[in-house]
C-alpha cells in the first residue's frame, strides 16, 4: 500500500533526523569539555551543530504532526465523541475534519506568503535559506490536508468504515488494534 510506504518513509526521516541531532549536540558537548581540559579539537566545538540540529528539531516536529495524524493520534474530545453515536459521530468527525481542513489552507497561506522573505534570509552559521526551516509548513499543510480530505471525501460518498468512526471516538487506538479494554 503506497501510503504505508510513505507513513514509513516519514519515520524513518524522523528517525535520522533524531540521530543527528542526538549525534551532533552530544558531539559538541564532548568537543567543548575536552576544551575546558586543554584539548582542544576542531576550535572546541563544532558550531554548525547548534544551528543544524535546530532545523532538524523543526522538521522533526512538523513531520512528527503528519505521522501522528495519519496513525489519527493527535488530541481530540474523546469523552463527548464516544457517546455520540450514528450520524451524530460521523457529523462530529465532518465537522472536525472541515475545521482541521481550515488550519491546513491557513497554514499553507501563511507559509506561501512568507516564503519568499524567507527564501532570501539566510541562517547565520550553516548558510542556509531560511526557507528550509519555514518550508516544513508546506509539507505539513499538504500531508495532513490529504489525510483529512481523503476522510472528508469517505464521510461525503458514505464509505467511512465503522472502525474508523470507532477509532476516531477513541474506542480503538488503531485500525489493525483490538478496541480498548479487549483482553485476549
Amino acid at each position: 500500500m503506497p501510503s504505508r510506504l510513505i507513513f514509513r518513509t516519514l519515520e524513518m526521516f524522523m528517525v535520522t533526523c533524531l540521530i543527528a541531532m542526538v549525534t551532533m549536540v552530544f558531539t559538541n558537548a564532548v568537543l567543548r569539555k575536552l576544551s575546558d581540559y586543554g584539548l582542544t579539537l576542531f576550535g572546541g566545538g563544532i558550531t554548525v551543530s547548534e544551528e543544524l540540529s535546530r532545523i532538524l528539531f523543526v522538521w522533526l516536529t512538523f513531520v512528527g504532526a503528519v505521522v501522528v495524524a495519519g496513525q489519527w493520534g493527535h488530541l481530540g474530545v474523546e469523552t463527548l465523541v464516544g457517546k455520540l453515536r450514528g450520524r451524530a459521530r460521523i457529523a462530529a468527525m465532518f465537522t472536525s475534519d472541515i475545521l482541521v481542513l481550515i488550519c491546513c489552507v491557513v497554514l499553507f497561506i501563511g507559509t506561501w506568503r512568507q516564503a519568499p522573505i524567507h527564501a532570501d534570509n539566510i541562517a547565520p552559521v550553516t548558510g542556509l535559506p531560511m526557507i528550509w526551516v519555514y518550508g516544513a509548513g508546506f509539507v505539513t499543510s499538504v500531508g495532513i490536508g490529504v489525510i483529512v480530505l481523503g476522510r472528508v471525501i469517505r464521510v461525503l460518498t458514505g464509505r467511512i468504515t465503522e472502525e474508523e468512526l470507532r477509532q476516531f471516538a477513541g474506542e480503538i487506538d488503531d485500525l489493525n488494534a483490538q478496541p480498548k479494554g479487549h483482553v485476549e
